[in-house]
């Protein structure tokens, strides 16, 4: 039996947070959706349900078989997962008088309990619900209450099942991570054993068996992922693997010279291929956000198949995916969480690539994955590299591309990060960048009338790319660079800076 923990996703907006925090213990999580859990549930040693946005007392509501979970393995219920444990075994939910949301504390806890051990009376907790456990369920015993929620912590007799009506993956929730180690730890006796060097070697091993003596293409993009994900597959198949850095037209300033250099001190196998004409006339007139995306992820792909047809006998394509990627586009495993946007490297490949497709990263978050690259051995300038969008600057340029766009975008971008660098500022930022604006906005230049182009800056701080706060950066900073932008991209004559967090708004603005 190994070390993992099952989250059943009910569609709650924090299932993610919870196997981040679980992750952070040294233990390894995977989500799958409630509806399609998995067959064997051998190689899991606890089961955590999720939220969800739904009420049990609804019709049509998440109402899964727990008949192999629940009394056989430790099983804790968060928030919706409480209330399913209380409505469907002889409690009682109903509605509260008002909705319970936001910060509350603990105004009772249960002495000598494993579960709340390092957690006092007066500890905050996140409360995210409009219904609330009136009764418990069967055999259940109060473990905790605030001012608002009499039961806002349970325990099933005779069983490892668990119940709480607050968030303890939130960082509102002081305690919330010692409370979840309680449970796997203390509780379900699971090992902290998931590192870093533990995922390498099981990965190498499961790669070396997955791919054999196959050549690999892996289309690298000088960002961190697609990085990582090159070396892992280096030091698993050497030769084999063939790098692949494509100019979409939609790089930063010089980024494919300088990121072509980069990597001839790695020992990776790569090949430089410039198709930026070939994505911008492909793009020539398309507005939507989504229709882009997809267009530069065909063509993406279509230059991928050509030069596959030059690796002789490749039978993989690598991609950098990582979790959010995936969370993003078509929600945590398939579960019913709600679809964000869609991934270039996300949905797999058309029918006339006989490529198939490995994703050596693909159940990492960001922090993870860096993690990974130093344990590699890995250049710190390349690993500490702000996340930059598959799409490039096809999702920073609002409205249709053109070269001449393209271009402004460039240069202002090149002024900002620059800017961040000499200003000891780019570290302590998490991803950085600028977004050309579809609006022109009346300026005066000298004594003369300018009708040009408004653009955005926005640098946020965020540990996976899940949550992102927008980072205060000095005022002299913010002025210098937009007088330097103003002054030296002919075309713009006005910058804004996005003061918006993730959530409600995403980190890109497309």
């Amino acid at each position: 039996m190994q070390n993992n923990v099952l989250i059943l996703d009910f569609g709650s907006q924090y299932t993610q947070l919870i196997a981040r925090r679980v992750r952070e213990l040294n233990i390894y999580s995977d989500i799958k959706p409630y509806n399609n859990p998995p067959e064997d549930l051998s190689i899991y040693k606890a089961v955590i349900l999720s939220g969800s946005p739904h009420s049990v007392r609804g019709e049509n509501v998440p109402h899964p078989d727990l008949s192999e979970i629940k009394g056989k393995k430790p099983l804790l219920g968060i928030c919706y997962g409480a209330q399913y444990l209380s409505h469907f075994d002889g409690g009682n939910v109903a509605p509260s008088a008002t909705r319970e949301y936001g910060r509350a504390n603990l105004s009772f806890t249960k002495d000598d309990e494993a579960f709340l051990e390092g957690l006092q009376e007066g500890s905050q907790v996140w409360m995210s619900h409009s219904d609330t456990i009136k009764q418990l369920p069967t055999a259940a015993v109060r473990l905790a209450s605030t001012h608002d929620v009499e039961n806002a912590a349970f325990r099933i007799e005779g069983e490892k099942t668990y119940g709480i009506q607050f968030h303890p993956e939130v960082y509102h929730t002081t305690d919330g991570k010692k409370l979840l180690e309680n449970f796997l730890v203390k509780i379900a006796g699971l090992q902290q054993d998931w590192t870093p060097d533990a995922f390498v070697e099981t990965t190498v091993a499961e790669l070396k068996e997955k791919i054999g003596n196959d050549k690999v293409i892996l289309g690298l993009s000088g960002g961190v992922d697609s990085s990582v994900a090159a070396m892992l597959l280096h030091k698993t198949i050497g030769s084999h693997l063939h790098c692949i850095f494509v100019n979409n037209g939609l790089l930063r300033k010089n980024e494919f010279e300088s990121v072509l250099d980069q990597y001839k001190h790695m020992g990776l196998n790569v090949k430089g291929v410039d198709a930026s004409a070939r994505f911008l006339d492909a793009l020539k007139g398309e507005s939507d956000p989504e229709g882009k995306r997809k267009i530069i992820g065909r063509v993406f792909i279509e230059v991928f198949d050509d030069e596959a047809h030059l690796v002789e006998n490749a039978k993989w394509l690598a991609q950098g995916t990582i979790y959010p990627d995936r969370i993003e586009s078509v929600s945590a495993s398939g579960g019913p969480s709600a679809v964000i946007k869609s991934h270039h490297n996300v949905g797999g490949l058309p029918d006339y690539m006989k490529l198939k497709i490995v994703e050596p990263l693909q159940l990492l978050f960001k922090d993870e994955v860096r993690r990974v690259g130093r344990n590699l051995g890995m250049d710190p300038s390349i690993l500490g590299r702000h996340p930059f969008p598959g799409p490039g600057l096809g999702i920073r340029i609002l409205g249709d591309i053109t070269a001449e766009k393209v271009s402004i975008l460039q240069d202002v971008d090149a002024i900002f990060i620059d800017g961040l660098k000499k200003w000891g500022l780019y570290d302590k930022v998490w991803q950085a960048g600028a977004m050309l604006l579809p609006v022109n906005s009346v300026g005066v230049m000298g004594d003369e009338r300018t009708y040009e182009k408004c653009v955005a800056l926005r640098a946020v701080e965020s540990t996976d790319g899940m949550t992102a706060d927008w980072v205060n950066l000095p005022y002299e900073f913010l002025q210098k660079t937009s007088n330097d932008i103003i002054n030296k991209v002919k075309g713009v004559n006005r910058v804004v800076y996005d003061i918006s967090s993730k959530p409600p708004a995403t980190i890109e603005w497309e």
